[in-house]
């Protein structure tokens, strides 16, 4: 096995480059990396960007313009853990800007359909706590939120 551990690849319909720099722009420790391009005779148009390497807060990427065969859905989505509701309200604004979408208990859309989980690690620490009441109330509370709101989760795991 290689040592540089693994690359996550991103299947795209022409928009890898665009979400490429889209994520670089998201995270600290990120960059972009190689670009590549179909072939004369490719199964996209020569010179249309094929591959973009990518890191994105320390993550490796390649992003793919496959085509319009494959679409991302939530079985897979990436987590963001947030230390405190400014960082919850910066992901997930910068997340759904230019089309994204909202969904149920923290999770949304970006516009390319990746699905992000924007966590406060507040709420992991909820629900590791020995009170099974504890850990019902902060979960009712979030199964009734959007986006995840630190002081209302607070709120409730605490009986008020």
């Amino acid at each position: 096995m290689s040592s540089d551990g693994f690359t996550m690849c991103l299947w795209f319909d022409g928009q890898a480059e665009e979400a490429a720099h889209f994520y670089v722009s998201l995270f600290e420790n990120s960059r972009i990396g190689a670009v590549t391009r179909y072939p004369e005779g490719g199964h996209r148009p020569a010179g249309t960007v094929l591959t973009v390497d990518f890191t994105a807060n320390g993550q490796k990427f390649v992003a793919l313009n496959g085509g319009p065969e494959f679409r991302f859905n939530e079985a897979i989505s990436f987590q963001i853990t947030c230390e405190n509701q400014d960082e919850v309200d910066h992901y997930w604004t910068r997340l759904t800007e230019g089309g994204g979408e909202d969904g149920p208990c923290g999770w949304l859309k970006d516009r390319f359909g990746v699905s992000w989980q924007v966590v406060p690690s507040r709420l992991e620490e909820m629900f590791r706590d020995p009170d099974p009441a504890k850990v019902a109330r902060a979960n009712q509370a979030m199964m009734s939120m959007r986006k995840l709101d630190i002081a209302a989760l607070e709120k409730a795991y605490a009986g008020q």
